[in-house]
């Protein structure tokens, strides 16, 4: 079995490549598996950033939130905007800090 097969991939994450009212993605599984890595990683990476903007710019968990999202979506990182939102989501997760969008 190789390892694209045994790499979890969250529903949340799914549900990016489900078109409204389908059942199915509209991408095939490596497809997805691999933006998945791609996506997970770079929240992991932008953990540290978070923490030290959050110190430096002495501002909310909230705004430095924002600020990612916005670098996200403006397209240099290579994530479209589901995946740019996706990410913070994440990158929120792994810092313990509140959903910045909650209604998600």
């Amino acid at each position: 079995m190789s390892d694209d097969h045994q790499l979890y991939i969250p529903p949340s994450f799914v549900d990016l490549y489900v078109d409204p009212g389908r059942l199915k993605p509209r991408e095939p599984r490596d497809v997805i598996a691999q933006r998945y890595e791609y996506c997970e990683d770079l929240a992991q990476m932008l953990t540290e950033t978070a923490r030290d903007k959050l110190w430096q710019l002495h501002v909310t968990e909230a705004d430095v939130l924002q600020r990612i999202h916005q670098g996200l979506a403006g397209g240099d990182a290579g994530v479209d905007a589901a995946e740019a939102r996706w990410v913070v989501r994440r990158l929120a997760e792994l810092l313990g800090w509140d959903d910045p969008f909650p209604s998600a």
